[in-house]
């Protein structure tokens, strides 16, 4: 039996740990946290940090990998890069390459070279930079960590004092030091998923974002999207013209973007490994694709011949269930109408839990039917209230 080596074990990497035992695979999952929910249905789980990429060519080697599949984190990506190249696995991007889908600032020079369509940007190593940066960028300004995801540091800021104090506390959490300060883009958030072969898209799937307090962190994501099918057709072209640059393999490319007043987007962030939050069941039901299964078959070398387009067919919503503010989490109070139409779950909650940040506590992860996209696009932004926590 082939082995797998999947570089984490989090609630969301669950189903691409379903997927390739299904394959066939004996999967390995690993990271520094014992009781992470996916290590439940691994068949083995052996610890590292997946930040630091020996320990992910350490733990890939000891269990004789035959494949390494990242898991829905960016460091985790990159850590699966520099593994694969080290013990010659298929399925992977050069680990240059890596860093410059994963890391803000590099991409910001790439997109900037390519004239792929982003906002103005600068890379910042120190306060100076920063300084600098602000004066040549207009405000309002946005301060980021090069690389973390999640809204983790991000703040908008107005004036240059208020950046300096940003990039500190940006510098302070990200592991390479380094910062992007860029311009705000006003319009409205989504997400554009979807799977390369030989640098085309041959499977799309776009959504509306929706947030809870963080302006920052996606709790929700909806689909059928509200978006123009020519902002569709404009984020593929630019989708396989990074493909062709950057000489990617096959498998996912994930984009968060800003749909502007104008219907023009502009890419905000890009990844190649799954997203977060179990996204690939919500590409799943709402289009009725394995996603969680092609996304293991591309980071094991497998074919992709059978993908192919597949229009949305169900309005869904993914929801991350969370309080409104702090305290002990006491069980949920669920609208009736829209209980019945949860269609999946995941729930880890336990009451008497504390909640002591409610922007980013998270109670579990269900799965709405909407019945047709008018009411998704009522629905979705009010799920929070619909599904309430509550709290004492």
């Amino acid at each position: 039996m082939k082995k797998l080596l999947i570089a984490g074990g989090s609630h969301a990497d669950n189903p691409m740990v379903l997927a390739a035992k299904g394959l066939g695979y004996h999967v390995t999952t690993s990271g520094n946290r014992t009781d992470d929910l996916a290590h439940r249905h691994s068949d083995a789980f052996v610890p590292c940090d997946y930040s630091v990429p020996d320990e992910v060519l350490g733990v890939a080697r000891q269990i004789g990998a035959d494949a390494i599949c990242a898991s829905c984190n960016d460091f985790s990506a990159l850590s699966s890069a520099y593994a694969a190249k080290e013990l010659g696995l298929p399925g992977h991007d050069i680990p240059e390459v890596a860093e410059v889908i994963h890391h803000k600032d590099k991409w910001r020079v790439f997109a900037q070279e390519e004239g792929i369509g982003g906002p103005a940007a600068v890379g910042c190593g120190n306060l100076k930079e920063v300084k600098m940066a602000v004066e040549r960028l207009r405000a309002p300004f946005m301060v980021k960590p090069v690389d973390l995801t999640g809204g983790k540091g991000i703040q908008r800021v107005e004036s240059e004092q208020e950046a300096l104090r940003a990039a500190e506390a940006a510098f302070s959490i990200s592991k390479a030091k380094r910062i992007v300060v860029e311009e705000f883009i006003t319009g409205t958030r989504h997400g554009f998923t979807c799977m390369l072969r030989s640098g085309k898209v041959v499977f799309h799937f776009v959504d509306d974002e929706i947030y809870h307090l963080s302006p920052y962190l996606v709790s929700a994501a909806s689909s059928s999207s509200s978006c123009p099918e020519a902002a569709v057709e404009n984020l593929i072209v630019q989708s396989e013209k990074i493909a062709g640059s950057l000489r990617l393999v096959d498998g996912i490319f994930h984009v968060q973007f800003i749909l502007q007043p104008s219907g023009e987007p502009v890419i905000i962030e890009i990844c190649r490994r799954g997203p977060g939050d179990l996204y690939v069941e919500l590409v799943r039901h709402a289009a009725g694709v394995p996603y969680a299964e092609w996304i293991v078959r591309a980071a094991c070398g497998l074919a992709l011949g059978e993908i192919s387009e597949m229009p949305v067919r169900r309005s869904v919503t993914r929801h991350c269930l969370m309080a409104d503010r702090p305290g002990f989490f006491e069980g949920f109070d669920f609208d009736s109408a829209v209980e019945q139409r949860i269609i999946d779950k995941m729930v880890w909650a336990r009451e008497g839990e504390r909640v002591v940040d409610p922007a980013t506590h998270k109670f579990g992860i269900v799965f709405v039917d909407h019945g047709n996209p008018e009411r998704a696009r009522e629905e979705g932004p009010i799920l929070q209230k619909l599904l309430r926590a509550k709290i004492r």
